[in-house]
């Protein structure tokens, strides 16, 4: 994605490294509570898996979605120009 921008609109390097190992840090937590989980119960790892792929997409996308409102709404409000999305100064 990072070289399909306009090139004077690029995050820098930095910054994309950073938002892409937030993403690799966050896909490896749930890959290791899913491994934990799995040992913790009798039940096939692979539909423990599924399940809790399914419950990601779905409840955790809309409580990301829920959050991101609610912060911006704070953001928004209490006028913190530091903290609005997408800005990365």
């Amino acid at each position: 994605k990072r070289f399909k921008e306009p090139k004077e609109e690029r995050r820098p390097w930095r910054i994309w490294f950073y938002d892409t190992s937030k993403q690799a840090i966050g896909a490896l937590f749930i890959h290791f509570a899913n491994v934990f989980l799995s040992d913790l119960t009798e039940e096939d790892p692979c539909s423990l898996y599924l399940i809790n792929f399914i419950l990601d997409a779905t409840l955790g996308m809309l409580l990301i979605w829920l959050g991101v409102k609610v912060v911006s709404w704070i953001v928004q409000h209490k006028n913190y120009t530091y903290l609005v999305f997408g800005e990365y100064g």
